[in-house]
């Protein structure tokens, strides 16, 4: 069990809570809906034991309530984690860019698939720095990167799909992502063209599938 400060900055000051390290990251991802903190007070200066009066809280956060208080300092705030548990964070995100780049990329002359290894080995050698967001969100600078030290390509398959009206609001954030071309037709339907990783293409169905409940049309569109 790790405590640690969570802390964060509002009307010029800082406003500091001792939490458990692993529950308020657990909370701040939004695995769980309760935290409970290790102190009975919000602190200015929690090394200093200068605790934040009740209007300056009101003031800063706009509510007195300590369990309100703290959840908005953990959500919103930063949790001054370990390098242990950095470090192991790290090696997670870098194992999924492994297993994602070993299911959806090739080298480009031969289209055959690249091992575990040869990523991880790539991987490091570019020195790319990985951000704390989506890893299909950092495909294009991840591809940037290690082609300069592996040919490497992402496969893919290009789908052109037809949304129906009443689906397009909860549907276009699962497309947006992936979408080549978009058309907004007459009927208020959504038809788009999207290229998603080959490897990803079963949970994309599934996804786009379980907001639109199987009424959107899809055809494989092969590439010329």
């Amino acid at each position: 069990m790790t405590n640690v400060t969570a802390r964060i900055k509002k009307v010029g000051k800082h406003f500091e809570i001792l939490v458990n390290m692993e529950d308020a990251m657990k909370f701040k991802r939004g695995e769980t809906k309760f935290l409970q903190a290790e102190t009975e007070f919000v602190f200015t200066d929690i090394k200093k034991g200068e605790k934040a009066s009740s209007s300056l809280l009101k003031e800063a956060f706009g509510t007195e309530n300590f369990q309100e208080i703290c959840e908005k300092i953990v959500k919103g705030g930063d949790i001054l984690t370990t390098q242990d548990f950095r470090d192991a964070e790290q090696e997670k995100k870098y194992k999924q860019v492994v297993d994602f780049l070993v299911k959806n990329a090739v080298e480009p002359k031969s289209g055959i698939p690249y091992t575990p290894e040869r990523i991880k080995n790539a991987l490091e050698s570019s020195h790319f720095n990985l951000k704390n967001t989506l890893i299909e969100s950092q495909v294009p600078e991840i591809i940037e990167a290690v082609s300069k030290v592996l040919p490497i390509k992402i496969a893919v398959k290009r789908v052109k799909i037809i949304v129906p009206a009443i689906h397009t609001g909860k549907a276009y954030g699962i497309v947006s992502m992936y979408m080549e071309k978009e058309n907004w037709l007459d009927n208020g339907d959504l038809e788009i063209v999207v290229k998603v990783p080959a490897g990803m293409i079963m949970d994309f169905y599934e996804k786009l599938n379980s907001v639109t409940h199987g009424s959107a049309m899809s055809e494989e569109v092969r590439e010329d």
